[in-house]
C-alpha cells in the first residue's frame, strides 16, 4: 500500500491537511459538513480554511460567489516553497551581517581594551587556549554551546575534547555544538560526533556557519580574535556586550542547521532536489567568489567544489559559469 505523504514540511497542521485534501475532492463541502467527514469542530474548520487561505491554497470561487475552491497541489506547494525559499534567504543574509557585525566587535574590542582577567583575557598559543577551556569546562553547570567551523576537526583537538564533554554530559550539561556539513563527510569528526550525540550531547550542521566560538553558561565567551589569522590567538571575555550578541549569532545558526540524525537534506526547501551544499555554492559563486574562497568558507576541499559546480553546469546544460549564473537564476535557484 502507498505510503501518505504528510505536508507538515510545508507548514500544514493535521487538520488543515485533512481539509485541503477533502476539498481538492470535493470543494462545494460546507463547513458543517467538513467537520462531520473528518470528525474535527466547526471551529478547527474555520480555522484550517483561514490557515489554507493565507497559503494561497484556497481561493475565492469564480464560479460560486462566497465559496473557496481548492488550488491544485503542483501549483499551490511551488508557491509555498518560494515563499519559503525566499525566507530562508532573507534569514541567511541576516545570519551573514550577524556574522560581520560580531566578527568586527570583537577584533575592535580585542585591540581597543587592555587584557584583564575579571573582563578579557587575551590567549596566545594552543596550550594557553586549551588551559583556558578546560578551566571553563570544570566549572560549567548548565549549557555550553559552540561552533566548529572547517570541516573536518583534528584527531588532536577531538581527542582533547572529548574527556571534557564526557564528564561535563555526566553532570547534566547541555552540550550544543554546530558543524559545518561537509563534517559529515570526515570518519574522524562524524564518529566523534555520533558518540557525543549518542551521551546526550546536541549536534546540528549547516553548509556555512560563523566563525569559532564557545560560550560557557551564557556568560563567559572564547573566540578567535582574528578568524582569518589564529596567530594572533583568542579573547576570552565575560563581557555582556560581546557574549549577548555570540549567543543570538549562534541561536540564529542553530534554527538554521539539521541536526545530525536527520537528513543533512531535509528542514531545508530546496530548488528541484539541490542540496543545502549545492544552493550555497550557487550563491557564493554567482555573488563573485572563487573557487578557492567558495571551499573555505563550505569548509570543503577545492576539487570537491569543482566536482559539485561541474555537475551542477552539467545539470544546467551550461558551457560556462555566467551561462549556469544565468540558468540557475531562470529556475529560481537564486
Amino acid at each position: 500500500m502507498q505510503k501518505t505523504v504528510g505536508l507538515g514540511m510545508l507548514g500544514l497542521s493535521t487538520d488543515q491537511e485533512a481539509v485541503y485534501r477533502s476539498l481538492l475532492t470535493d470543494s462545494g463541502e460546507g463547513v458543517e459538513r467538513l467537520a462531520a467527514r473528518l470528525g474535527i469542530t466547526e471551529s478547527q474548520v474555520r480555522d484550517a480554511l483561514d490557515h489554507l487561505v493565507d497559503l494561497e491554497l484556497l481561493r475565492p470561487s469564480r464560479d460560486v460567489p462566497g465559496m473557496l475552491r481548492a488550488v491544485g497541489p503542483e501549483t499551490g506547494f511551488q508557491t509555498i516553497i518560494r515563499r519559503q525559499e525566499a525566507e530562508l534567504l532573507r534569514r541567511q543574509e541576516d545570519l551573514l551581517r550577524s556574522k560581520e557585525t560580531v566578527a568586527r566587535t570583537v577584533a575592535a574590542y580585542a585591540a581597543e581594551r587592555p587584557a584583564s582577567l575579571e573582563d578579557a583575557e587575551r590567549l596566545i598559543g594552543l596550550d594557553a587556549i586549551q588551559s583556558r577551556l578546560e578551566s571553563l569546562a570544570r566549572d560549567l553547570t548548565d549549557e555550553c554551546c559552540s561552533i566548529e567551523p572547517g570541516g573536518a576537526q583534528s584527531r588532536a583537538g577531538l581527542d582533547a575534547a572529548r574527556p571534557l564533554d564526557e564528564r561535563a554530559l555526566a553532570r547534566g550539561v547541555t552540550l550544543r555544538t554546530i558543524y559545518q556539513d561537509s563534517a559529515r563527510n570526515d570518519p574522524a569528526t562524524f564518529a566523534y560526533a555520533r558518540w557525543h550525540t549518542e551521551h546526550g550531547g546536541q549536534i546540528r550542521t549547516c553548509p556555512e556557519t560563523p566563525p569559532r566560538m564557545v560560550v560557557f553558561d551564557r556568560r563567559v565567551a572564547v573566540v578567535p580574535i582574528d578568524p582569518a589569522n589564529t596567530r594572533l590567538g583568542a579573547l576570552c571575555t565575560a563581557s555582556p556586550g560581546i557574549v549577548a550578541p555570540l549567543l543570538a549569532l549562534f541561536e540564529q545558526t542553530w534554527n538554521l542547521a539539521v541536526p545530525l540524525g536527520a537528513d543533512h537534506r531535509a528542514g531545508t526547501p530546496e530548488s528541484d532536489g539541490l542540496s543545502p551544499v549545492e544552493l550555497s555554492l550557487l550563491k557564493l559563486l554567482a555573488s563573485g567568489l572563487t573557487d578557492e574562497a567558495a571551499a573555505k568558507r563550505l569548509g570543503l576541499s577545492l576539487r570537491t567544489v569543482r566536482r559539485h559546480m561541474a555537475a551542477l553546469m552539467e545539470r544546467l546544460d551550461a558551457t560556462s559559469r555566467f551561462e549556469a549564473g544565468l540558468k540557475a537564476a531562470h529556475h529560481g535557484w537564486l
